[in-house]
């Protein structure tokens, strides 16, 4: 539940276009719904400014629609990560308005498209197998109200394919590089620009990658010093937060 929701709810009520009995019902389950299964944090986008994200694994895909329908009182966007289609298909049961995106392999509703940042996040990967993790990174943060831009496959096996897109690269205000193998692109873009860099290491790579724990080390000690660093695949992480760098850079919550 947003602020200006429960501002509004005051109001009702105040006017009368509520009684207090009808507007306490609407208040009962702030801060959280108990499902039996799942504690639902109605609270958390008065907290954190974006609601509470499903993550799917581990869940049935009845429980997931059963947190969908729950978060849907709060109208605002909804994201499930690491589902499948027969998730999906079950969400559908719940709102129409759900959306699959395959190479995110994340579902949406999108009940409100207010921006929330006036700058742009800019998501690159090294290449075409790191593009599930930069797209769960972009869908994030584009559900966060705010502007992102994409660019795959520009490794530095080729660095010429970087170099070609910096000048958009140096007007965005936060960057999010995945990569996998050696996790070298992080520390390249980093020395380009003046901006923070969230660096995203993905499990892609031979043998001694070690499921992308090579990619994490290296951007651990990158020398670049705007380069932080999330967890192996983590791309939501890294989109929420360049969706609150951005937020915060624009002046806005």
């Amino acid at each position: 539940m947003k602020s200006e929701q429960i501002l509004d709810l005051l109001n009702r009520v105040r006017d009368g276009k509520l009684t207090p009995d009808q507007g306490l019902e609407k208040l009962k389950h702030l801060p959280f719904e108990d499902l039996g299964f799942a504690r639902v944090d109605h609270h958390r986008t008065l907290r954190q400014g974006f609601p509470e994200v499903i993550f799917s694994p581990g869940k049935t895909p009845e429980q997931v629609a059963a947190i969908v329908k729950s978060l849907l009182r709060q109208k605002s966007n909804i994201l499930v990560t690491r589902t499948n289609r027969t998730t999906y298909n079950r969400v559908r049961r719940v709102t129409t308005k759900a959306r699959y995106h395959d190479l995110a392999q994340a579902i949406t509703v999108v009940n409100d498209r207010t921006a929330h940042g006036d700058g742009k996040i800019y998501v690159v990967c090294a290449g075409t197998s790191d593009i599930p993790v930069a797209e769960e990174a972009a869908l994030t943060a584009k559900l966060m109200g705010n502007s992102v831009e994409t660019a795959y496959d520009i490794g530095v096996a080729g660095i010429h394919r970087l170099l070609n897109i910096r000048e958009s690269l140096t007007r965005a205000s936060v960057v999010i590089v995945a990569a996998g193998m050696e996790g070298a692109l992080a520390s390249v873009v980093g020395g380009l620009l003046s901006v923070p860099v969230i660096a995203v290491p993905t499990s892609i790579g031979y043998g001694s990658s070690f499921g992308g724990l090579s990619a994490l080390l290296a951007m651990l000690n990158s020398c670049a010093s705007n380069v932080v660093v999330v967890n192996i695949d983590n791309g939501f992480g890294a989109g929420y937060v360049a969706g609150l760098i951005n937020r915060r850079r624009s002046g806005k919550n």
